[in-house]
């Protein structure tokens, strides 16, 4: 049924482990050193804004006086989602910092356009995986009241339980699995990553990519992943997609294997059949060793030269599915102007 590899490993207890299909991703003694010699000579001239990133507020009012589809980029690779009249919550993170304490680690570059107060009840809550800047514990526990359905890769619903998610509300599918919920069908698809969220729990848990189907329109959310020959077997089993929400930022040749590099993110997106590509997991955090605004700079360049049709929403800013109005360039500085060359949406 699953590509997912599951083997039993020998330790004090037996437990599963996961594995990618395409590489096995070990970070090696030499790897870690070349990560640290990279951070060490760290020369980003723009590693966090100089000004005030654009956000534009969001009611709960406002979401529920609409009916059609449309996304919200809320922050980083967070995402609300409104399908069939209803809303979809993709790894949401609402913390002031992705990291597992809150007075040190990677700090938001905003506040998020809406808050879990605000919003409105959600459908269901999907996990592309259990890293902090996918999966924060705060915000589970605060939205556990108002989500019908948490529905995540296998064995990251564990994190969920341990956090008071009461079990009936926590679907854990494998790859090519999917659920129904009335009109919506959410799909387990394949990707390349890892996961882990301490020091003894590598690969314990899965990760994956998601397809949402409903009525009128077809998502693609990529979470974490490396380019693999996965994306065009998604596209051939469930694209074309009105939207993909596809993985651009926080990566660097030292670990291009779990996340890919931008031309990689747009050869993603075509194999996946996209007709409208959203850039995201960039914007809201310092994850890598490039300018905070390198990805959405580099994927207008590189979709501009291919005739990519690519939308990058202030966040907060409502986004139709299947009508996807152009959007502004909004991270263009003038300090920014001064040393790249601008392309125009």
């Amino acid at each position: 049924m699953a590509s997912t590899l599951l083997t039993s490993c020998t330790s004090q207890k037996d437990r599963t482990q996961f594995k990618n299909t395409d590489i096995e991703y070990q970070s090696s003694a030499g790897n870690l050193v070349d990560i640290v010699k990279a951070y060490w000579g760290d020369e980003r001239k723009q590693a966090t804004p100089t000004t005030d990133i654009p956000v534009q507020a969001i009611t709960r009012e406002q979401l529920l006086r609409d009916s059609h589809d449309a996304v919200y980029r809320l922050g980083h690779s967070t995402i609300l989602l409104r399908l069939d009249g209803e809303f979809i919550l993709l790894d949401p993170v609402f913390s002031e910092r992705a990291f597992p304490v809150q007075w040190m680690g990677p700090k938001r570059f905003h506040q998020p356009p809406i808050s879990i107060e605000q919003l409105p009840e959600i459908k269901a809550v999907i996990i592309s995986h259990d890293h902090y800047d996918h999966l924060d514990k705060q915000a589970i526990k605060q939205l556990e009241h108002k989500v019908d359905t948490f529905v995540t890769p296998l064995k990251v619903g564990d994190h969920l339980r341990s956090w008071g998610v009461t079990d009936n509300k926590i679907m854990e599918l494998n790859w090519w699995q999917h659920i129904q919920l009335d009109s919506l069908k959410i799909t387990a698809t394949p990707a390349q990553h890892f996961s882990g969220r301490g020091l003894f729990d590598r690969d314990q848990t899965l990760w994956a990519s998601w397809v949402i189907q409903g009525w009128d329109s077809n998502i693609f959310f990529s979470g974490d992943s490396g380019y693999f020959d996965g994306f065009k077997q998604i596209g051939e089993k469930y694209g074309p997609f009105d939207i993909t929400l596809m993985e651009t930022g926080a990566y660097h040749r030292l670990w291009s294997d779990i996340h890919m590099m931008p031309e990689q993110s747009l050869q993603a997106h075509i194999d996946v059949k996209g007709k409208v590509m959203v850039p995201i997991h960039n914007g809201t955090f310092d994850l890598s060793l490039h300018d905070w605004f390198e990805p959405l700079e580099t994927i207008h360049q590189l979709a501009d030269e291919n005739g990519v049709e690519i939308r990058t929403p202030i966040f907060g800013a409502e986004l139709k599915t299947r009508s996807p109005v152009k959007t502004a360039n909004w991270w263009q500085q003038p300090e920014v102007s001064s040393e790249v060359a601008l392309v125009e949406n």
